[in-house]
């Protein structure tokens, strides 16, 4: 059992109240055999994730029990809210005046007032994770100055701080939130973005409203002018030598850090394949400085225009980066597979590597199509039939075992000189693309089955079953659209969803089913426990490939390491230290990824809009990608999408079915995967809205 989980029963067992917190210190530490240093050090996380509240002076209790859950709190613009609770199928709902005046986003500790048919309501007793930071635009009123969120979840403005900030109505600014005593909010302003009608000053809202930075602190500032350029002889000492071997990096024209490079050969009865990744553990090593801010920031954030890194540039695109020609410390998988598609064998190990190529997805596909050739491609185009020859295999393989593929398009922004967006298209995915991602699935779940059988704590990223229910709003929708689909199972199968895409393959409405069914999905997270992964209908996974830009993949290269080093012989206390520290970065790494996935998400939203702004009052085919009881969300071919309000439609006695997902009039009946005429009447870069209603004739 590890320390925290220690104490958490002991707090939980003794419920005692202590004349001081210097007292309980003492009762831990000797209960625990810890300093009393240690103690404070995990009591205080304790505190600070919501685990421990203290419920009056110097009595504190275990979070959830004694009627007291956490959670996040989901705030309206009326005032009231609700609070997400892990385990609880609904969120617990909170009046206006329970709030505490927590916001839209904090953390809060809820004791339980009632729990009935209608619902569970509650109380906020404490913001235990606070927001520090706000967006908003200035207003004046009266001569006083307040900041108006953008996060129109939070319904009042707040009270501005003075500031020696020079700041100006409808500016957008920065505030740093400040809770006085009688738990009234003000905000400092740190930092003005702009103003509103700035599109450049929007996007750098989104990215301050989601609390990401460009910029890394000074201390990893000054870390990364200490790191090394080149690899030293010492660092090479123990490890696998593959700098003879053909090993190349197949990535985008336009990446920098290179992190996967990969050799193949092919003998008599296997294949051998090579997959080889940058070794970033030995350089951000655990609780240094650059460790620390991957922690916190998680991953790397993909904006259209730029790339918010998870780690500072000398080493994702220094050191870390595996460039051509030279040396790189790597961690290899390099795995016997034989001509079945089966990994017969395999070895997971330290080495170095010099690349011998950097290549581009298109010169790849090029040389794999018949199309231009180059001095690289040339003499490498055996390696890449090679691969297509195995590649071909995998696919069957994942084919048969009933992976989902779900065909959803990606959006590829076209932008000027001065970086003003200009043009919008679907991103394109070649064969090159394939034969890496396929590649790297494989290594993924290599390492992941490895160290299960092994039962050594480790970072694995999971894929739930959709819910029954889920399942039956798929089906029902089906049905309402007349398209057939096979008998539900008590064990639901990726394999039941491959089936029901399959049936729709050639018909007009396979995007939208496609929708439809990724919606009844759950959302992949990291976790210290195997689940699987639903989706690619495997039993064992992780990410494993990508250590520069996702921190999950840095922890277990740190376990990899460990478990080499140590030949193996991990002891049960260090299991359990090992296992703690999973649960953690898996915890904050899921956090991090989804917020990641809002913020590129809404930058998205905002440059399409931009775009669309000045083509008001034209016309466009579209097709309905969703329905509402308040009307129909429709999408162009770009992929913008955007909303016919109930009263733009053509006017009628609407009945809305849920079901179906329909919109069912006397006269006019509007059903998801209609295609639909359309003519864009108001777009709001502020709100990222965008409005269209239906062409006439």
């Amino acid at each position: 059992m590890s320390k925290k989980k220690e104490i958490l029963s002991l707090i939980d067992k003794n419920s005692l109240v202590f004349s001081s917190q210097d007292k309980l210190f003492l009762f831990l530490s000797s209960a625990l055999s810890l300093s009393v240093d240690e103690v404070k050090k995990i009591f205080y996380s304790l505190i600070s994730s919501g685990d421990i509240f203290e419920i009056r002076k110097n009595k504190f209790i275990t979070i959830p029990s004694h009627g007291y859950v956490k959670g996040e709190f989901l705030g309206t613009a009326k005032g009231f809210g609700f609070v997400k609770v892990d385990g609880f199928k609904e969120d617990v709902f909170i009046p206006a005046n329970r709030t505490k005046n927590a916001l839209d986003g904090e953390m809060v500790i809820v004791k339980l007032l009632s729990q009935g048919d209608s619902g569970t309501d509650g109380e906020v007793v404490s913001i235990y994770k606070e927001l520090e930071n706000i967006v908003g635009a200035v207003n004046i009123v009266g001569g006083n100055y307040f900041l108006d969120p953008d996060n129109n979840r939070i319904p009042f403005d707040l009270p501005i701080v003075k500031t020696g900030l020079k700041i100006k109505k409808n500016m957008k600014v920065l505030g740093k939130l400040v809770r006085t005593e009688k738990g009234k909010i003000k905000a400092i302003v740190q930092e003005i973005l702009g103003f509103e009608d700035d599109v450049k000053a929007l996007e750098l809202s989104i990215i301050r409203e989601h609390n990401l930075f460009e910029n890394f602190p000074s201390q990893v500032v000054e870390a990364e002018k200490k790191l090394p350029k080149s690899v030293s002889e010492a660092q090479k000492k123990n490890r696998l030598d593959l700098t003879k071997e053909t090993i190349f990096t197949i990535d985008g024209a336009d990446a920098k850090d290179l992190d996967d490079a990969v050799n193949i050969k092919k003998f008599e009865n296997y294949y051998e394949l090579g997959v080889h990744i940058a070794d970033v553990g030995e350089y951000v090593k655990q609780g240094n400085v650059f460790d620390d801010e991957a922690f916190k920031r998680g991953t790397s954030v993909y904006f259209p225009t730029s790339v918010l890194p998870m780690l500072p540039r000398g080493l994702s695109n220094g050191i870390c980066s595996l460039n051509e020609g030279v040396e790189r410390l790597t961690l290899s998988c390099i795995m016997k597979v034989d001509f079945s598609g089966k990994v017969v064998d395999y070895k997971i190990c330290e080495s170095v590597i010099k690349s011998v190529a950097r290549l581009t997805y298109k010169e790849v596909y090029q040389a794999l199509t018949g199309g231009e050739l180059n001095e690289k491609t040339k003499k490498l185009q055996k390696d890449f039939f090679l691969m297509r020859e195995l590649c071909d295999i995998l696919e069957s393989n994942t084919q048969k075992r009933g992976a989902l593929d779900l065909d959803i398009p990606e959006v590829q922004f076209v932008f000027d000189a001065n970086g003003m967006a200009v043009d919008l298209t679907r991103r394109e995915r070649n064969e090159a693309h394939r034969l890496i991602e396929d590649f790297m699935v494989l290594a993924n779940e290599t390492v992941a089955k490895h160290f299960s059988k092994l039962k050594i704590p480790f970072v694995y990223r999971v894929h739930e079953a959709p819910t029954k229910e889920k399942v039956l709003d798929v089906c029902d929708f089906l049905k309402g659209i007349g398209v057939s689909y096979p008998k539900i199972p008590d064990d639901i199968q990726p394999s039941y969803f491959q089936q029901i895409l399959e049936n729709v393959e050639n018909l007009n409405t396979k995007d939208v089913v496609n929708k439809i069914v990724l919606r009844s999905m759950q959302k992949a997270r990291y976790l210290n426990k195997n689940l699987g992964h639903f989706g690619l209908a495997l039993k064992d996974y992780c990410h494993f490939t990508s250590p520069i830009r996702r921190y999950p993949d840095l922890t277990i290269h740190r376990i990899i390491k460990e478990w080499l080093h140590k030949d193996g012989k991990l002891s049960e206390e260090r299991k359990n230290e090992i296992d703690e520290f999973a649960f953690e970065a898996a915890e904050q790494s899921s956090a991090c990824e989804r917020n990641a996935d809002y913020a590129e998400r809404d930058v998205d939203d905002l440059w399409k809009a931009y775009l669309m702004k000045d083509r008001v009052g034209e016309t466009f085919d579209a097709t309905i990608s969703s329905v509402t009881n308040f009307g129909i969300f429709v999408a162009l071919e770009n992929t913008v999408e955007g909303l016919i309000k109930i009263d733009d439609l053509p006017q009628d006695a609407y009945l809305f079915l849920d079901k179906q997902l329909r919109l069912k009039g006397s006269m006019h009946t509007y059903s998801l995967g209609d295609k639909i005429k359309v003519v864009l009447k108001n777009v709001n870069l502020q709100s990222r809205n965008i409005d269209f209603k239906v062409a006439e004739g």
